[in-house]
């Protein structure tokens, strides 16, 4: 709603509400109660401090899915669709593998690896992902995963609607 929607909703001139958004003007009790109406909000509402939107998801609320024989586990991190964006948490076990879903055109993948080392082949090229590492590549490509190691490989996926980098 803009200054001057708002102004004509509420009866009053644009200049009033311009003053009280900035900060500079001392309403009236009637002034917030026409604004109030205008807005459909209580006076309590209109004069609370912001709220602050936050969710906690406890573990195991998330979105989990196992690969090859429960040796591989892909953990939404998520809690809602978010469009242009997914975040995944990977464990691979020992000898896990996973092939993953060439993305969106135009999409970049960036995996982190966290823990362990992870192998993971784009468009046919392997690359050797270790703990701190960051493979970003393109998403729309047939890409995999693998853990050749014995111990666990933990690794975050990061994927988004991006326009290519420039090549230097």
């Amino acid at each position: 709603m803009t200054q001057a929607e708002l102004a004509k909703s509420a009866g009053m001139p644009r200049s009033t509400v311009t003053n009280l958004e900035s900060g500079a003007g001392n309403p009236a009790l009637a002034t917030l109660v026409a604004l109030a109406d205008a807005l459909s909000f209580s006076i309590e509402e209109l004069l609370a401090r912001p709220r602050a939107f936050c969710q906690l998801v406890r573990k195991g609320e998330l979105a989990e899915r196992a690969y090859d024989g429960g040796r591989v586990r892909v953990t939404k991190l998520l809690p809602e669709p978010l469009q242009g964006l997914e975040i995944d948490r990977m464990d691979l076990g020992a000898g896990g593998w996973k092939q993953g879903v060439p993305h969106m055109s135009g999409s970049r993948e960036y995996l982190a690896c966290a823990q362990g080392t992870v192998h993971v082949y784009v468009a046919g090229e392997e690359y050797v992902v270790a703990a701190g590492d960051v493979l970003a590549f393109p998403g729309d490509q047939a890409h995999s995963y693998r853990n050749t190691e014995e111990g666990g490989t933990v690794c975050f996926s990061v994927v988004t609607i991006a326009p290519r980098p420039k090549r230097r």
